[in-house]
């Protein structure tokens, strides 16, 4: 996963000049059917059933993992084949601080459920 603009600043001035940045206590992964980049954008899900979903991270060594499954509501429309992933610090709007490409696009039809298996999602340091 990359980090963004966003993020990166927040980690230098934290690092280097001392000013306090406090992690959210909530991430939130979104889904995207179009990439995101280093200043955000990208176009995120929107449909019926679709909201971003907590998802809470272990870490170990220079790698943190998603600690537990994410299941996204069931989609009652469909949500378009997604291509990309984010995680944010808000449930709706904020700072998007992660964003990867899947290794696979899955088309979300009406009834799809997106799934995240525990540990699928890594965030890596190196």
């Amino acid at each position: 996963m990359s980090f963004t603009n966003f993020l990166e600043t927040e980690i230098l001035d934290h690092v280097f000049a001392g000013s306090a940045y406090t992690a959210p206590a909530t991430k939130y992964i979104a889904l995207f059917t179009s990439a995101p980049g280093e200043a955000g954008g990208g176009t995120e899900v929107s449909g019926t059933g679709y909201a971003r979903q907590a998802m809470a991270f272990s870490t170990s060594g220079d790698t943190t993992s998603n600690s537990g499954a994410v299941e996204f509501p069931t989609a009652g429309a469909s949500w378009g084949t997604i291509t990309h992933v984010g995680i944010f610090d808000a449930s709706t709007s904020g700072n998007l601080m992660v964003y990867a490409t899947l290794t696979a696009s899955k088309a979300i039809t009406t009834g799809d459920v997106f799934r995240v298996p525990s540990g699928d999602l890594d965030i890596t340091l190196n």
